[in-house]
């Protein structure tokens, strides 16, 4: 019985050993064939531009074309159910954000996917915080007059770029916290979302910084403040909504890159080397800070413990203020 529990043990070290060597072998001949990146948005917006200087790095770093899919909807479950369900091969990947991978859970009923056990972590890309901005002809210069001109007259509309995104729920906790009466609506992706607010149609938007900042030097929107807790370095010249009236309001956006679920370690690995050496470039560097994008590029470890952090975070703030995906 003991050879026999032996040799059991010893085929199982064998097989792990051979599986190790395996992973380290394919990892070596990484990647052999096209990549696809899977943006969960329309064009134009952070992931999508993440999405494609990635690309433009993997195929210079490696020589294999890259695919960027973009495949929006339902607050970006559509295109991180998609990847979810790729093989774990390394050669599909998402460029997840604070909605995809923590906000959603929570917000809607009926999850596609997991958000943690569906996915492997491979590098937190980068952080920005949403501005608020709104069409020039809505009198208030400033969020107090703002928020006084809300209570004032009541209703107003909020776009997004989709229920679950940090852009609806930075609306959601705006609303909870001034009380104003405002009326989510959900666009399929702040392409669409952009031209009604420069219209008039809607009033405001919790935009991700690199989209709107554009936008608000040109003359074109009227930024009140940033959602982070310290103005940010792209435009120091707008403050915080913090400190503008609302003390402890904080709703930062981030972008991070995920693979499917048991792809092996050492591709995973591999990737968020390449990634970590091309942000840490100068060019790279200076291209998104000069968006409004601080880049990160975490360690995989690194990206799960700030994944379960704010997951638990903005459990607690769909919670408070009652939104619903819509």
């Amino acid at each position: 019985m003991f050879r026999k529990l032996f040799s059991t043990a010893a085929l199982a070290a064998i097989t792990l050993a051979a599986g190790h060597a395996a992973a380290q072998a394919d990892a070596k001949n990484f990647p052999s064939k096209p990549l696809r990146i899977v943006v969960t948005f329309t064009p134009g917006g952070a992931p999508d531009i993440l999405a494609r200087m990635l690309g433009e790095r993997f195929t210079a770093a490696w020589g294999q074309p890259v695919v960027i899919d973009n495949k929006p909807g339902a607050g970006g479950n559509i295109g991180s159910d998609f990847v979810a369900k790729s093989a774990p091969d390394g050669y599909t990947l998402v460029v997840g954000t604070v909605g995809t991978h923590s906000i959603n859970g929570a917000l809607y009923s009926k999850m596609p996917y997991d958000m943690v056990k569906d996915f492997s972590p491979v590098t937190l890309l980068a952080t920005t915080p949403n501005i608020l901005v709104v069409n020039n002809d809505v009198p208030a210069k400033n969020l107090q007059e703002f928020i006084q001109l809300g209570k004032k007259e009541g209703k107003m509309t909020f776009a997004s770029s989709g229920s679950g995104t940090s852009i609806h729920v930075s609306g959601e906790l705006f609303k909870s916290m001034t009380g104003i009466d405002m009326t989510h609506v959900p666009y399929k992706g702040r392409a669409v979302a952009i031209p009604d607010l420069l219209g008039g149609r809607v009033t405001m938007m919790f935009d991700n910084m690199p989209s709107s900042l554009p936008l608000v030097k040109e003359g074109k929107l009227r930024a009140l403040g940033v959602t982070s807790s310290k103005r940010a370095a792209a435009a120091p010249e707008i403050p915080t909504i913090a400190e503008s009236g609302l003390p402890g309001f904080e709703a930062v956006s981030w972008f991070a890159l995920f693979a499917p679920a048991n792809t092996p370690k050492p591709i995973v690995d591999k990737i968020q080397a390449e990634v970590a050496r091309y942000l840490k470039t100068a060019d790279a560097s200076k291209k998104l800070m000069d968006l409004g994008l601080e880049p990160v590029a975490s360690t995989p470890e690194e990206l799960a413990a700030y994944q379960k952090s704010e997951i638990a975070k903005w459990a607690k703030v769909v919670k408070d203020s009652g939104a619903k995906a819509e």
